[in-house]
Formats: C-alpha cells, sequence, structure tokens
C-alpha cells in the first residue's frame, strides 16, 4: 500500500488553508476530498488542482456509520494504486480519519482547527467543550458547548432534543449561520429557535453559554462536587465546615437504609433521591478528605477503579469465568489473594464486625459454606432451628448470660435455615415485621371501633381481635 496523508483544510475557507497543506496537495499523486461543498474546493478548482470526492457516499450511505465505514475504504481502495493526500475539515476529531488509522499508517498534517473561527469569535472566556452534531453527547454544563457541522434541520432538531434535556427552552445560545467566510457573525436566538432556521450545512455552529448551578435545571456528578466546595468554602454553610469523617458516619448508614428502603418501594424516583443522599456523603467525605489531607475524590475513585480491573480479571485478564458462580469465586480467590489471607478462618475474621449482625452472619456462614462446611440439605438447617429453640427453652428459668448465647445461637440456625431456603433473612424479617405492623394497626382500630381500649382486655380477648385482623388483611 502507498502512502496516506491526511490534510486539514480547516473551517472551509480557502484563508484557512495553510502552506504546508497546499504545497501537499501540489505534489500530491491523487486528491482525494471528504467533500467539495467548501470555498477550499472551489479555491482549489481554481488554481488547477484536480480532486476526487467522497460526496456520493454521503447520498448512498444508509446511516453515519456506513459512510465512515464506506469513506476510509474508499481511500484504502485509491492507496493500491498511488500515494493518496486525503483532504478533510480536521484530521484531528474527523471519524473517517480514525477509521483509516485503524487500517494503516496515515501521516497527518496539523492544519487550522474546524472550531478556530467560532471559538474568535465567542464572548466566553471559559474553556469551550468542543463536539460534532452528528456524535453529540451532552453530560454536563460547567463549561460553554459548541456543536460543529449543524449541517441539516434534522441533524439540528435531534441535538436540540438532547440539550433540552440540560436547558430550558428559552435559554439564550448563539446560532452561526452557513458562511465560507472566516469572520463568523453569530445570530442570538433561543434554543428552540435552532432547528428553525432557512439553511443549514457544515459550516453552521452552536454555542450553549455555561450556567451558574442556580440556574440550571439539570445537573451532574461534578456539579455535586462544586457544589460541596462551595458549602465547605470560607464563605460556605456553618454546619457543613464543621464536619468531619467521624461526625458523618452516621448520616452514610443511615443514607444507604433510605435508599434500600426506596429500591423495595420500586419508586424510581424516590430511589433516585435517596441514591442521590448516599452519593452526597461519598462526595461529602472526599471534600472533608482534601480539606484535612486525609484523601481526595480521585483516591476514592482510583481504589474502586482498580479494584474493579483487578478483580474482573476474566474481562481485563486471563481468567476464564463463563457463569456468575465461577465470577463470585474468583471475586472470592482474588480477595483473599489481596488482603494476605492465608487460612478461610482469616476470611471469616476479615468481615468487618460494623455490618448489621444479621447480615454478618450471613457472610460468615457463606464463607464457611465455600470449604465444604455445610449442611447437604435446607432440612437439616430447619431441624437445627428446633433444637436450638429447645436449648433456649431450657435455659428459660435462669435465664442470663447463658439463655443469651443460646437465643443467639437460635437466630444464627434461623439466618442458616432461610439462607439454605433460597430466603433472604433480611428481607424476610423486614417482611414479617411490616406485616406485624399492619396487623396490630388492624387489631387496634377493630378494639376503638368497639370502644375499648388495651388495658381493659385481657391476651385472650386481644388475641381475638388479632385473629381477625389477620382474617381481615388476607
Amino acid at each position: 500500500m502507498n502512502k496516506i496523508t491526511v490534510l486539514s483544510l480547516g473551517p472551509g475557507s480557502r484563508q484557512a488553508l495553510t502552506l504546508g497543506t497546499l504545497d501537499a496537495l501540489k505534489k500530491a499523486g491523487k486528491i482525494i476530498l471528504r467533500t467539495d461543498h467548501s470555498d477550499a474546493a472551489d479555491y482549489l478548482r481554481e488554481i488547477g488542482l484536480s480532486f476526487d470526492t467522497l460526496d456520493a457516499l454521503h447520498e448512498t450511505s444508509e446511516d453515519f456509520d456506513e459512510l465512515i465505514s464506506r469513506s476510509a475504504a474508499a481511500v484504502l481502495a485509491a492507496a493500491e494504486e498511488s500515494d493518496v493526500c486525503y483532504g478533510v475539515f480536521d484530521a484531528g476529531a474527523d471519524e473517517t480519519v480514525d477509521a483509516l488509522r485503524r487500517k494503516a499508517p496515515v501521516t497527518v498534517l496539523a492544519g487550522m482547527p474546524l472550531a478556530a473561527p467560532f471559538l474568535a469569535a465567542a464572548p466566553e472566556t471559559n474553556p469551550v467543550e468542543i463536539q460534532r452534531a452528528s456524535s453529540l453527547r451532552i453530560t454536563g454544563t460547567q463549561n460553554p458547548l459548541l456543536i460543529l457541522e449543524c449541517n441539516s434541520r434534522i441533524l439540528m432538531g435531534e441535538c436540540k432534543l438532547q440539550a433540552l434535556k440540560w436547558y430550558d427552552p428559552d435559554q439564550p445560545v448563539l446560532f452561526f449561520p452557513p458562511s465560507a467566510d472566516m469572520e463568523r457573525v453569530p445570530v442570538t436566538m433561543p434554543l428552540c429557535e435552532v432547528d428553525r432556521q432557512e439553511r443549514y450545512d457544515h459550516t453552521c455552529a452552536v454555542l450553549i453559554p455555561s450556567l451558574p448551578l442556580t440556574s440550571r435545571k439539570r445537573f451532574d456528578f461534578y456539579d455535586l462536587v462544586r457544589l460541596m466546595a462551595i458549602l465547605r468554602g470560607e464563605d460556605g454553610c456553618p454546619w457543613d465546615r464543621e464536619q468531619t469523617h467521624q461526625s458523618l458516619r452516621k448520616y452514610l448508614i443511615e443514607e444507604a437504609y433510605e435508599a434500600v428502603a426506596a429500591i423495595d418501594e420500586e419508586d424510581w424516583d424516590h430511589v433516585a433521591d435517596e441514591l442521590g443522599d448516599v452519593l452526597l456523603q461519598i462526595v461529602f467525605h472526599a471534600r472533608v478528605g482534601e480539606d484535612t489531607g486525609t484523601m481526595e475524590l480521585a483516591d476514592i475513585t482510583t481504589h474502586i477503579c482498580r479494584k474493579m480491573i483487578d478483580r474482573h480479571r476474566h474481562i481485563f485478564g486471563a481468567d476464564p469465568c463463563v457463569t456468575a458462580e465461577d465470577v463470585t469465586a474468583n471475586w472470592e480467590k482474588i480477595k483473599k489473594q489481596e488482603r494476605g489471607y492465608a487460612t478461610q478462618g482469616d476470611a471469616l475474621r476479615g468481615i468487618a464486625k460494623s455490618l448489621p449482625s444479621m447480615m454478618r452472619a450471613e457472610k460468615a456462614q457463606k464463607k464457611a459454606a465455600d470449604v465444604g462446611f455445610e449442611w447437604p440439605d435446607a432440612r437439616d438447617a430447619l431441624k437445627k432451628v428446633h433444637e436450638e429453640a429447645d436449648e433456649a427453652a431450657a435455659e428459660w428459668p435462669d435465664g442470663g448470660e447463658k439463655l443469651e448465647d443460646e437465643i443467639g445461637d437460635l437466630l444464627f440456625a434461623c439466618v442458616h435455615a432461610a439462607r439454605l431456603c433460597g430466603v433472604d433473612s433480611d428481607t424476610a424479617l423486614r417482611k414479617a415485621t411490616e406485616k406485624f405492623i399492619s396487623r396490630f394497626c388492624s387489631m387496634e382500630n377493630a378494639i376503638l371501633q368497639d370502644g375499648k381500649c388495651f388495658q381493659g382486655l385481657t391476651l385472650s380477648e386481644m388475641d381475638v381481635y388479632w385473629k381477625g385482623s389477620k382474617q381481615r388483611l388476607r
């Protein structure tokens, strides 16, 4: 294959052609332009340079991905015959150039970036995020957003729909109409009007300014980071500024439980709200860490990303894992290696003591089961529950520490039986508690409707109402 040189023609104006680009074009064996719909292409004709274009592929390709693939294939086919100079607006950001680079050695000559005239005309002084309309993905509003190559009304409409998730319809934006001039003059209009203009081509662009926090309708992760920096800053909130890792500890636990409760309700808007509270605690700890020197946000993200890569060796390494069970077993093996556990007892001792007792009991049982210390059948575990209940009953007359010990064994056996029956003990107990509360409230309402109160009833009389509440709730 012969040499392929990619040239940046710039924003489209002949004024943007560099001396290096012109020199390479004049010496080229064959010239291919991605499109001849530009003032730069007109100038090449005027100085007597002949070239082929890929414009026909734009008309006959089913979608953008097919266009990219066919464009790269056309350049590669031409390079089988001679050296090729391939001209695009901006080689550093052209998708067809990326496709070429994946298939053959390519030399790229730098030129004026496509965004240059738009940035020169922009009033923004903040760093501008630059994207193409064909691959637009809006993920935040911290920086001004310049959308390039808005070459059709349909494409502009798709971009507007994405932007409306983050910005109000009347958000003022700068629209750059089609022009071959280097000096671009934008028109200010509301966002909702950007797909209602008379003409569009590859020289069109839209600049959406950045927004202050208080004016945004949608926020991303880094908005939360900036917000926490403000609250912990010199002129921030007195309460937020005085918090420490230790003072925030209880909130992390509380917010996690509230998020779990929302998941159980399957109210997904509520879930998003509660997970936001959990995320706040992470960002809060990161900010406290930056202020006190204990950690930074990047330490947190680095630890978890490194852990996920290391523990997914079946994805990022050579460990074979076909089933979810294989993945779980490999995960545990890697954890032991990371933590230096020599025995399974080390793994059990490593279970966090801060976990809720029921969860810690289940984790201990699972780790013991990993080495075969397990009942062969759930019925054996259920028999153990009866055995532990009898032992607890035998200690009842004396009470004290021995009874507490036996009750603990009984609860541990219940967790074991639930696990072997395929039941999550925490979920089962939570449901049982909710059921008890519902039945109790129903019983209480029935007692009050009869003009009675708890204090005047015997346990046997209460039991009649209790059975009635059970029947009603069924």
